[in-house]
């Protein structure tokens, strides 16, 4: 059983996910600038903007995790699960995940910051 609040949990669970959304979108970037399109600046836009929409959103996370005393740190992986360890006010806790569900949920949030999908069931705390 977890002594973590649902809240805070997903906070916590945003700083997971998060920064992978970071990662796949720089990635992009880079394979969209490598790109053969005849016009490939309002892509770079288009995934730019998004971007910075992730960043402000991590910023506001980090910023939220170090006032309520919490750290999420990834402390192994295998082919089917990775798992984290979760400071939470001085408890740690540690957390298993399933690599499809990490997949499918960073495939739930590209999908809201590049298209403004409804992710009320899937993230709470997304500002």
């Amino acid at each position: 059983m977890t002594r973590i609040p649902e809240n805070d949990r997903d906070l916590i669970e945003q700083a997971i996910y998060l920064p992978m959304i970071v990662i796949i979108l720089e990635r992009d970037l880079q394979i969209i600038e490598k790109a053969p399109f005849k016009i490939n600046r309002p892509y770079l836009t288009f995934v730019e903007n998004a971007l910075r929409k992730v960043q402000r959103d991590l910023k506001v996370v980090k910023s939220n995790m170090r006032k309520g005393n919490m750290k999420v740190q990834q402390i192994g992986h295998d082919e089917s699960f990775t798992m984290y360890s979760f400071l939470y006010q001085g408890y740690e806790e540690q957390h298993n995940y399933f690599n499809p569900r990490l997949r499918n949920k960073c495939e739930e949030l590209l999908d809201f910051y590049l298209n403004k999908k409804d992710l009320r069931t899937t993230h709470r705390n997304i500002t």
